[in-house]
């Protein structure tokens, strides 16, 4: 049994594991379990120069759920996802600058899918500027609340849309680009989440559209006031990456974004997605 040691980056997200042997990540042991507890607890793991390659970074994923093989293709490993702006190793690059704004992955589904449990990320080329990675706990965000706002936003629910996410790369589309963002259907959530642990967090991001039954300004205007208040620098963890961390964090109950980096920099992470088995309700 690998034995780790979990020390806290902050007070609000974020903590680093060390003791974690590779070589130990396909033994049946209860690693995965104690993994998941620390995500829990911690909304951010990071490993730091765990250098895992592709193949045991999806065996480890399988340690905490279902693997996410729906983008097979993009890499010749199934369950690897690569994150970079290079179209000739990504064919879906473009859409990857909305990472660039804060987000929570699969509140705009194709279909009728749970937000993903977990995200696993490996560098495996970083930029020479920019492309840290910044988190934000959703939960703390909701704790934060005064008693009032926490009764009157329980009630409100937000329509999230590709289109949101996009228009803020490319405020001005194209028809035919417009056409591809409506194409993919809009999701009705409730603003604050109530998760089966019985945490609650904030449904926020570059997908939240409006609010419904709300102003349109006056909803969106709400909404940016709520991000603003879940990440202002006190309450982000930035990692700054070097070859062979990995990272993984909680979807339900993390925001996250990429800073900024040049569009023609190598930077390339591999991506491996834990399946969401909860709603957002």
């Amino acid at each position: 049994m690998s034995l780790l040691t979990i020390t806290k980056l902050s007070d609000s997200v974020g903590a680093e594991v060390t003791g974690l042997d590779p070589a130990h990540l396909a033994a049946d042991d209860p690693v995965g379990e104690t993994i998941l507890d620390a995500l829990e607890d911690n909304g951010v793991l990071v490993f730091r120069g765990l250098h895992l390659d592709p193949e045991a970074q999806v065996a480890f994923c399988h340690r905490l759920g279902a693997i996410d093989y729906s983008s097979d293709g993009h890499h010749p490993v199934a369950g690897i996802y690569p994150v970079t702006l290079d179209k000739s190793k990504n064919s879906s690059a473009a859409y990857l600058k909305a990472t660039f704004d804060w987000h929570i992955d699969g509140c705009t589904p194709t279909g009728d899918d749970y937000p993903q449990k977990a995200t696993v990320l490996s560098a495996k080329q970083v930029a020479e500027r920019g492309g840290e990675t910044e988190f934000a706990s959703s939960y703390a965000a909701y704790d934060a609340l005064t008693g009032d706002e926490k009764d009157r936003y329980g009630a409100l629910r937000v329509v999230h849309s590709l289109e949101a996410s996009q228009r803020r790369i490319t405020p001005n589309p194209t028809p035919k680009q417009l056409a591809q963002w409506r194409s993919r259907r809009t999701h009705e959530h409730p603003l604050v989440w109530t998760h089966r642990s019985g945490r609650k967090s904030l449904v926020l991001g570059a997908s939240a559209d409006y609010v419904v039954g709300m102003d349109l300004d006056e909803g969106r205007a709400l909404l940016t006031d709520l991000l603003d208040r879940a990440t202002v620098p006190d309450r982000v963890y930035s990692h700054n990456w070097s070859v062979g961390d990995t990272v993984i964090w909680d979807n339900r109950g993390v925001l996250h974004r990429a800073a900024p980096y040049d569009p023609d920099s190598q930077r390339e992470m591999l991506r491996t997605t834990v399946l969401g088995d909860e709603p957002i309700q």
